[in-house]
């Protein structure tokens, strides 16, 4: 059975849209995803906020109760039924995120059993046959054939195959025999 690794924030789990809540709440400021074309929350920002905005990542609630990417839960399901299924998240670069992104995870995507969780650093150790990830460097160092979901921060990047949403990627596993 082919092996597709997915990455949780920003693919399954919309990071950006707690990370903008929190900081525009903060700094009294209305910077939306529009606003990112090309360029992360980090770029954007002035460089005596870029610790706040650490800090929120740190929090212990960031990570709990994030918004679903549409469409994340009914694709994985279809998914697992043809594919093994595998969560890879760089959990080592917010080492509070552990416990909030597993009961996330749990609360989500039930049908994916917690031994398929891989919360890494480096990605380059993930063997599988897909990767379906919104950050290049990810796609950059996997073996197998990486796919780019579309993130704002990602609009320039192009060389890599790309996905939209979540329609987009059950297409483009769709026409795959087993």
């Amino acid at each position: 059975m082919r092996r597709i690794c997915v990455d949780m924030d920003e693919v399954m789990a919309d990071t950006l849209s707690e990370h903008l809540r929190r900081y525009n709440e903060a700094f009294d400021e209305a910077i939306t995803p529009d606003d990112l074309f090309g360029k992360s929350l980090w770029e954007c920002a002035p460089e005596d906020r870029r610790q706040q905005l650490r800090d929120f990542l740190d929090a212990e609630d960031f990570f709990e109760d994030l918004p679903l990417m549409p469409g994340a839960q009914d694709v994985l399901r279809q998914l697992s039924e043809r594919f093994e299924i595998y969560i890879a998240t760089q959990a080592m670069t917010v080492p509070n995120s552990l416990g909030p992104k597993y009961r996330w995870l749990q609360r989500h995507f039930p049908f994916i059993p917690p031994a398929n969780y891989v919360f890494c650093g480096n990605k380059s150790i993930l063997l599988a046959d897909y990767l379906i990830d919104d950050l290049p460097r990810n796609l950059q160092r996997f073996q197998g054939t990486g796919l780019l979901y579309t993130a704002p921060h990602n609009l320039n990047t192009t060389e890599y195959a790309r996905v939209n949403d979540w329609n987009e990627v059950a297409a483009y596993f769709a026409s795959m025999v087993d």
